[in-house]
């Protein structure tokens, strides 16, 4: 696999590009919402211009989120899902969204203005280096972003560390039932478009209870096939991207690999 430096700054690229409307992403269209991914026609409107249909499931669904929360969520991007924990903290809550890319970090800023959030915050930083205070937050969500790290474990250590006694995370991610094809495996670009970055399943299981979590479950799996058909239009895709050079048939392997999953545990209190 590609080093480090050199898969965080190509998602950076990436994501950066696609704050300031000059490609896709791996997510669904801004306009569709589907049972796969788990919004509701309700949440596309209350998030609006924040949704640019970055996401692999929606990772507020069952996670117990209740008014006067302190949510953080990793990979924030545009304030999507930010900004639909907002509504449902409440005025006495409060949300943090952390982001490594400057054009997205602005375009969140100027959406929570619209909104007037004033009580949901943007700020710079790294999921594997949270610039967040210890035991500061009461739930960690995050969709689609966890598999774009090259350090997971780092991750899941941060979400630990961040997180209350009997806090809680709710994760929907990109992982796999079986090892990719080793060419799509290798490619930087299937990386930052959710394929290559994804974990096994076990793998990322082992890391949650590596990290201290317990009570971890899985409340929903979308299989592959399923989740295609909701995150790869027809048009301009880094999926099709893949596809074009690595051949329709390897990609189609991968898909049979992939699933979408949410992750759920919890810090002991």
């Amino acid at each position: 696999m590609t080093d480090k430096v050199t898969i965080t700054q190509a998602v950076r690229e990436r994501y950066g590009s696609i704050a300031r409307g000059e490609r896709s992403g791996c997510g669904c269209s801004p306009a569709v919402a589907t049972p796969a991914i788990g919004y509701s026609k309700e949440d596309l409107a209350a998030a609006g211009v924040a949704n640019l249909g970055l996401g692999c499931g929606n990772p507020l669904a069952l996670s117990g989120i209740e008014p006067g929360m302190t949510v953080l969520d990793l990979g924030s991007g545009a304030g999507f899902d930010a900004f639909l924990a907002w509504r449902r903290v409440g005025p006495q809550g409060r949300v943090i969204g952390v982001d490594m890319t400057d054009d997205m970090l602005a375009l969140a800023r100027k959406n929570a203005l619209q909104l007037g959030a004033s009580n949901v915050e943007f700020r710079k930083g790294s999921i594997e280096q949270l610039p967040v205070e210890d035991a500061s937050v009461d739930l960690v969500i995050s969709n689609c972003v966890v598999n774009l790290s090259p350090d997971k474990a780092s991750v899941f250590r941060e979400i630990h560390r961040v997180l209350k006694p009997g806090g809680r995370f709710a994760l929907s991610d990109i992982v796999l039932l079986q090892p990719l094809p080793a060419a799509i495996a290798r490619d930087v670009e299937a990386y930052v478009g959710c394929v290559a970055g994804a974990s096994l399943l076990s793998d990322y299981l082992a890391l949650a209870l590596t990290a201290g979590f317990t009570e971890l479950s899985i409340p929903q799996l979308t299989d592959g096939c399923s989740l295609a058909a909701a995150l790869v239009p027809s048009d301009s895709n880094a999926l099709a991207e893949v596809a074009a050079r690595h051949g329709r048939d390897t990609l189609q392997t991968a898909v049979r690999s992939v699933v979408s999953a949410k992750l759920h545990g919890r810090k002991p209190a």
